[in-house]
């Protein structure tokens, strides 16, 4: 199958009408194990990018979709070290919850040799300086490719391969509707129809001159309410 790209100066660019929503198996083994292991992509449409050179507002992609994907260098914060550097410009990305582990699930498991797995990592987007950053709505699921082994004694090792992993970056929904708005959206609203189709020409409401009291014209005597 021929390798089909959708990428130019770094952006990813699909056709209108096309979108891209791989699963977890498909971003690990389909993606992330071939860019590691220099295999044929299935398709030329994630950059390589590193995201910690970027703020996510300025990571370059089409703003129209709600996750973007780029392929990032393991960069480390120190020399000698394994930990890697997740400082942006203005704030820094930090790890929230469990890692998830992602298999393939056609995939056969042995008690001796359980082979290549993922491990999802979520991270969220803090602006300012550690530790006294505020917290952002960015996120970003951060794939590793992983090998995971026992021995003799039934003990699992686990070590990653490869320079590379994949990001997945999107903004983080917001939900902050208070109580009473809720209850304002879910009353009965009215629609009155006679007044639309039966209308007379000048003000429906009337004011008298001498009363402070309003009086509704005969055309709103008629008129009719459903919900």
């Amino acid at each position: 199958m021929e390798n089909v790209k959708f990428i130019k100066n770094g952006i990813s660019k699909l056709p209108p009408g096309f979108r891209f929503q791989p699963t977890d198996e498909e971003l690990v083994f389909q993606y992330l194990k071939c860019k590691i292991l220099s295999y044929q992509l299935p398709a030329s449409i994630i950059p390589e990018i590193n995201v910690c050179n970027y703020d996510p507002s300025d990571l370059p992609g089409n703003y129209g979709e709600q996750d973007r994907y780029y392929f990032s260098s393991k960069e480390t914060k120190y020399r000698n070290g394994n930990r890697m550097n997740r400082t942006t410009k203005s704030g820094y990305w930090k790890a929230t919850g469990s890692e998830k582990k992602v298999i393939r699930i056609s995939s056969s498991i042995s008690n001796n040799n359980v082979g290549l797995a993922g491990i999802r990592k979520s991270l969220v987007f803090y602006k300012g300086k550690s530790p006294n950053g505020s917290r952002s709505d960015w996120i970003m699921h951060e794939y590793r490719l992983v090998n995971v082994e026992s021995n003799s004694s039934h003990q699992k090792y686990v070590k990653e391969i490869g320079d590379w992993v994949v990001c997945r970056i999107f903004m983080k929904k917001r939900r902050n509707v208070d109580k009473y708005s809720v209850s304002i959206m879910n009353q009965p609203r009215f629609f009155d129809f006679m007044r639309v189709h039966n209308a007379a020409p000048g003000p429906m409401i009337t004011s008298s001159s001498s009363s402070t009291s309003t009086e509704v014209s005969s055309s709103d005597q008629t008129s009719g309410y459903i919900c």
